[in-house]
């Protein structure tokens, strides 16, 4: 795998988001962007706290969310990048690690990419989230064989919906849940400055995408349909009307009296 490069220049554009719980991150590298990141993410963290008997321990559970104006620092390499997020005063930093790799296919060489590790370090004693935690202190909660946002090599992955990971953290028996939303994400081969390249649309999406759009493909058959039955009938009808009538032959008619 290849060593990663020098620290790199990185921005927090998050302001220019419509949606509040969105950050949008960027690594730029002599003057080029080589990492864009736009996504929400939350975690949620269970804690130990006494009881109100003092002698057993309840588990409770804090919800902590990625906030605007967070640090960042990233890293840009061949195939491997790797973007860190801090904020609340670095109580609480996210690490994604990205690699790019090659397989042999049925259609030869093909490249892809992927997020192939999460680290989530979180203070316990920051008042804000936590209250009254035992073993209060910090703790660092990591992805186990990580193989997440698999995407062709030159896209950007793009997913709507709500990822989650979980975390396996050191504060003894207990797993963090870090879920994505609003996903948008390319480490590697950016052509434009600031400019994501083709979106690699996630399973779910494509799905929903086509719940979506079903209804309406099947109501523009049906209307269709409708119409050229009407057409027909209505072709038929002025066809019909417009036939010259043939006189019966009255001499074949015998009068009566």
């Amino acid at each position: 795998m290849a060593r990663i490069m020098a620290e790199q220049e990185v921005e927090n554009l998050s302001g220019l988001s419509t949606n509040p719980e969105k950050d949008i991150f960027v690594v730029r590298e002599n003057g080029t962007t080589c990492l864009m990141a736009e996504f929400a993410a939350k975690f949620i963290v269970p804690y130990d706290v006494w009881a109100s008997n003092y002698v057993d321990l309840i588990t409770e559970q804090a919800d902590i969310s990625l906030t605007r104006g967070a640090e960042v620092k990233g890293r840009c390499g061949h195939n491997e990048s790797e973007l860190q997020v801090f904020w609340v005063d670095r109580a609480y930093m996210l690490k994604m690690l990205f690699v790019k790799e090659s397989h042999n296919t049925s259609k030869g060489l093909e490249a892809t990419w992927r997020l192939s590790k999460v680290q989530f370090v979180y203070d316990s004693s920051e008042k804000t989230h936590f209250k009254d935690a035992v073993s209060a202190g910090k703790h660092t909660a990591n992805s186990h064989h990580l193989s997440a946002l698999v995407t062709p090599a030159g896209k950007s992955y793009e997913c709507q919906a709500q990822q989650t990971i979980s975390l396996a953290s050191s504060d003894p028996q207990k797993t963090v849940t870090m879920i994505l939303s609003a996903v948008h994400i390319q480490p590697f081969d950016i052509i434009s400055d600031f400019v994501f390249s083709e979106e690699h649309k996630c399973p779910v999406d494509e799905r929903e995408q086509l719940e979506e759009t079903l209804p309406l493909i099947l109501g523009l058959i049906l209307g269709l349909i409708i119409v050229v039955t009407l057409a027909i009938y209505h072709i038929h009808q002025k066809m019909t009307a417009n036939q010259v009538q043939i006189p019966r032959d009255r001499s074949q008619y015998k009068h009566m009296g």
